[in-house]
């Protein structure tokens, strides 16, 4: 069903604009007009939504903080008791990215038409996740849509806050190893060849570094080399995507990351923080364990702690408790596994997933927060190194035939 976006009057004068579905023009002006709006100026909406099994299917991801945005209004709108149609009208209205504002309209059509909001929210599965619907649909069984709405504008807030964060940590060391070896290229590209050209008029065999440097710089500069490496590096990353597709290669990936030597332990604290507080939050708003756990899986981010969540789901299916597995899988610190066997005995367990949760959060901050501290010297040594071994090998011949000279 194509969408369509209008720009109309109301019977006081004022100009609306946003989107609407209907089967063609004809059906969506009169849409429009069984709201009592004028239609000004009907356009269709090309490359936003394609047809599937259950209707419109969204073809572009929206944004986190889009979603952020509109979950918080939302959930303003409903705790001040205005009806949830007028809510997505409003919403989808003032929403600036097209391509949302096209899936609330649809969303509060389908609403419109009779079925549940959860159920109008799961056709658009890229724009809303399965932990969204599960918790709207918790929310709706509750009669508590707006404190759910709630939590879920604070969980998506606390997750992009730690997007931020990583996103922070990793950016300096890729930008600094950038340099380090451009600068190295440039080096060895431009600078080496002049040095060549001299210690070839000494007549002498030259020392090991100094000719491995000439003979990488001679490689660098013929037109082959750079196809060599480029077709190296693609191949290498077609390699690890195809192998990320495997279950193996994921697992054996996402192991290695976590035990890379400076961020294994940060991208670890990262996932403890994602899977307590996600499992906190479901299980806060009302959606049965062994559901949250299934929904932890799909979003831990990394397969190692996915699968120790979905071996814990088994053993909680088949009457353990969720601290037994956890402790035997040796991904979570003990510290952890205690505190949630604590939660399960005193029935406070949200609380104090959501405790831990705290807990690794700050810990995640600590410790970007000291990133640049420990990784600004390594990289400064790094390029010192990099930088004092090219200078070196090129002064070799020299203070070899000063030597001979004396």
């Amino acid at each position: 069903m194509p969408t369509f976006k209008y720009t109309a009057r109301a019977a006081n004068g004022a100009k609306q604009s946003g989107s609407i579905t209907a089967d063609n023009r004809q059906a969506a002006t009169q849409a429009l007009q069984s709201r009592g709006l004028q239609v000004d100026a009907l356009t269709e909406s090309r490359g936003l939504f394609s047809l599937g099994g259950g209707g419109a299917r969204l073809n572009k991801r929206v944004k986190t903080a889009d979603l952020l945005v509109f979950t918080r209004q939302l959930s303003t709108i409903v705790s001040a008791g205005l009806p949830l149609l007028q809510g997505l009208d409003i919403l989808s209205d003032q929403t600036d990215d097209v391509n949302f504002a096209g899936v609330i309209t649809n969303v509060g059509q389908d609403v419109e038409s009779g079925e549940t909001f959860s159920d109008a929210l799961r056709k658009f599965p890229r724009a809303f996740p399965d932990l969204y619907v599960s918790m709207v649909r918790a929310g709706e069984a509750g009669g508590d849509l707006d404190g759910v709405l709630m939590q879920l504008a604070d969980y998506l807030e606390a997750t992009e806050e730690l997007k931020r964060r990583i996103k922070s940590a990793m950016t300096y060391p890729i930008v600094a190893f950038s340099m380090i070896i451009l600068i190295a290229s440039g080096l060895i590209i431009w600078v080496v060849p002049q040095f060549a050209e001299i210690f070839a008029s000494f007549g002498r065999d030259l020392p090991a570094p100094t000719q491995i440097l000439i003979n990488v710089s001679n490689f660098l500069r013929t037109p082959i080399s750079w196809l060599v490496i480029i077709g190296a590096i693609v191949g290498i990353v077609v390699f690890l995507r195809m192998y990320a597709r495997t279950a193996t290669g994921r697992y054996n990936l996402d192991a290695l990351k976590l035990r890379l030597p400076v961020f294994g332990k940060l991208l670890s604290k990262v996932s403890i923080s994602r899977v307590t507080r996600t499992l906190s939050t479901l299980t806060r708003s009302g959606v049965p364990i062994l559901q949250a756990l299934e929904i932890v899986e799909r979003t831990a981010g990394n397969e190692v702690y996915a699968r120790a969540v979905h071996e814990a789901g088994d053993s909680v299916r088949n009457g353990e408790t969720l601290a037994d597995p956890l402790a035997r899988s040796e991904v979570f610190p003990a510290m952890v596994t205690r505190m949630i066997a604590v939660g399960e005995k005193t029935g406070a367990l949200e609380q104090m997933l959501m405790k831990i949760s705290d807990f690794y959060d700050s810990e995640v901050r600590a410790t970007v927060d000291s990133l640049t501290s420990i990784i600004e010297p390594m990289l400064i040594g790094m390029m010192g190194i990099v930088v004092g071994g090219i200078v070196v090998a090129l002064f070799m011949p020299i203070l070899q035939l000063s030597s001979l000279v004396q």
